[in-house]
């Protein structure tokens, strides 16, 4: 079995926000894996987990085209002769239309056994809780056995709520551990001999989504459900997906349930390949028969990489392009490289990402400017326009699972398409809350959560755990104030947000705000609680990322970089201590641009990251 996951729209060795050709992520790459495998093996089956159709330029210039030409990704899988695709949560992210106009252009089962469309609705006929895929293959005598394979599929059922406005009640969405264990018997009964999960969440603990965590949030559970899954009487094997992560991976941790370095979840295979087509997934089983059915006898798990790093730690490509795949999708790629380079303004200074994590950036300035000056506009003349207006949101590429590549830079000069994609690279809609002084320290006090604690008079102690993706490190435009990470993290005691001011007064808990954010945080995720419905006071399907082209473009006269002044937030004081941190080895170049900060270049990781000394 081999698998594929959040592939996201990249199907080109190219990255459309760079303009550049990558190594590292594109379809194309990952069929070349493709091809070789099934020369291993005959039989061979392929599946994707989900998070397709939608999460990079080439995604977002198939939505907006009005040509109603083939779609890249359904011509692609066709042509990789696909055995059964899961839907992710970021399917829905566009709307129902989107979603089924694509998935009638399917050649092969559409999974979701979870997903429930009401009466009526277009999606119904388009998806199927399961799929049996039949096989002959060879017994040790070179005898052909038929084998049945079935494959049930399932996603985070928070999608209906992440999602509610572009899913607009179309479908309701059921647990998936619970899902699972419905499902398994009837596809046995329809004659599955081996079951796989194709799972689209993360691996999560034994007894994920037992209730709310620390900060009153629905804790991981419910989207990452890899174990419970595992767990099930019946299912034989589970591919994962959704926290774009590498399974097996040496470097986590391992538990009595699972076993990072053979791949295993409960003593069954179990495999995550990483994102963008940077992996494939490929789990080997050995069948034998034994009272007139075929039983797992012995299993193997891996993930195959498409590129690793160099003694510097830079990028090297590790397979050449699919020929045939290249082909076919290079009038797509060209199209929508073209698309990409259309100016929608100007900036008179260089924009990047590189700092983000550890001051107040441009990069995360000129989206929380662009929502709030939305939302105000929108509120104008309302019974709510006397409120002041905020702005969350965190730094979208800064470093993490995806690299020493994974910063925005946009040089100074016209900003293009490309740039506002690479600002804003999730298909985020606008939503705005009703808050109170009090809930926004808590809500500042959950985004910084992440960091470590640090020890007062400590040297080169690391900053960043190693578990959250930056895009849960929100920051409140509108407001000014400090982290002291000397406290411990918010679930654990701590109180690290000091000197909470706004209008340079002391925050007063009491006060109403308006919070200009997005559906994805007003929703709940990134583990923050979901907004009650009565304090949303602005929910439309309007991308966030339309939002900043339009600020862009017009409201700030073709000067689009925030003006470099104090910053509205920082790390409180620690005399005599200091933190390390990795970034991008181009921000070597840009010290400048933080004037404010004691930054000293240390030297490049194993992974590619220059890392850089803070002097708290």
């Amino acid at each position: 079995m081999l698998a594929t996951s959040d592939l996201h729209m990249h199907l080109s060795g190219y990255d459309y926000h760079a303009d550049a050709p990558c190594v590292q992520k594109g379809l194309c790459l990952t069929a070349t894996l493709v091809r070789r495998a099934r020369e291993e093996v005959a039989g061979t089956i392929l599946l994707d987990n989900g998070d397709f159709l939608h999460g990079s330029p080439l995604g977002d210039y198939v939505a907006a085209r009005q040509d109603g030409g083939p779609h890249p990704m359904m011509q692609a899988m066709a042509h990789l002769g696909y055995d059964a695709v899961n839907l992710g949560n970021h399917e829905f992210s566009m709307g129902i239309p989107l979603l089924a106009a694509a998935l009638a252009e399917a050649r092969f089962p559409v999974l979701s056994a979870n997903t429930c469309p009401r009466d009526g609705s277009a999606l119904g006929p388009l998806i199927a809780p399961w799929a049996l895929i039949e096989r002959d293959l060879p017994d040790q005598h070179g005898q052909a056995q038929r084998v049945r394979l079935g494959v049930i599929g399932v996603l985070p059922p928070d999608t209906a709520l992440w999602d509610r406005q572009a899913i607009g009640g179309e479908v309701q969405m059921q647990p998936m551990a619970q899902t699972v264990a419905q499902q398994v018997p009837r596809l046995r009964a329809a004659g599955a001999d081996v079951v796989v999960v194709l799972a689209h969440c993360g691996i999560g603990s034994a007894q994920a989504g037992s209730g709310p965590d620390a900060a009153g949030t629905q804790d991981a559970g419910l989207q990452d459900a890899g174990q419970q899954i595992a767990a099930i009487d019946g299912v034989d094997a589970v591919i994962l997906g959704h926290r774009h992560m590498v399974f097996p991976a040496a470097s986590l941790a391992p538990s009595p349930e699972v076993d990072p370095v053979g791949g295993t979840l409960h003593g069954k295979p179990a495999v995550m390949p990483g994102f963008f087509g940077s992996h494939l997934g490929v789990i080997d089983i050995d069948l034998i028969r034994a009272a007139g059915a075929w039983r797992v006898r012995s299993h193997k798990a891996e993930a195959r990489a498409i590129a690793s790093r160099d003694g510097e730690g830079r990028p090297l490509g590790l397979v050449a392009p699919d020929d045939g795949l290249t082909r076919l999708i290079q009038p797509a790629h060209e199209a929508v490289r073209l698309w990409a380079r259309r100016p929608v303004g100007r900036t008179p200074q260089a924009i990047h990402s590189y700092f983000a994590m550890i001051t107040d950036c441009p990069s995360v300035q000129i989206v929380n400017q662009a929502q709030a000056q939305y939302v105000a506009a929108r509120l104008d003349g309302g019974p709510l326009a006397h409120l002041p207006v905020l702005s969350a949101t965190a730094p979208f590429k800064a470093g993490g699972f995806g690299g020493p590549e994974n910063y925005t830079l946009i040089p100074a000069g016209d900003i293009l398409l490309r740039h506002a994609a690479d600002l804003y690279i999730h298909p985020n809609t606008i939503m705005a809350l009703l808050v109170t002084g009090a809930e926004l320290r808590r809500w500042l006090e959950y985004s910084a959560r992440g960091y470590r604690q640090i020890v007062p008079g400590g040297a080169d102690q690391p900053l960043l755990g190693p578990d959250l993706p930056c895009f849960v490190y929100d920051t409140i435009s509108g407001l000014t104030y400090e982290v002291d990470l000397s406290q411990p993290p918010h679930g654990q005691g701590g109180q690290r947000i000091r000197n909470l001011c706004w209008q340079g007064q002391p925050l007063d808990p009491a006060q109403q705000f308006v919070l200009a954010t997005n559906s994805f945080r007003g929703s709940g995720n990134g583990g923050f609680s979901p907004a009650e419905p009565a304090r949303v006071v602005l929910e439309e399907q309007t991308a966030n990322r339309d939002i900043l082209i339009a600020h862009i473009g017009r409201a700030l006269n073709g000067a689009a970089a925030p003006e470099r002044g104090a910053p509205a937030w920082r790390f409180s004081p620690l005399p005599g201590t200091s933190v390390t941190f990795d970034t991008s080895p181009l921000a070597a170049a840009c010290l400048a641009d933080a004037p404010h900060l004691a930054l000293t270049p240390l030297a490049r990781t194993e992974e590619g990251f220059l890392r850089l000394r803070l002097d708290l």
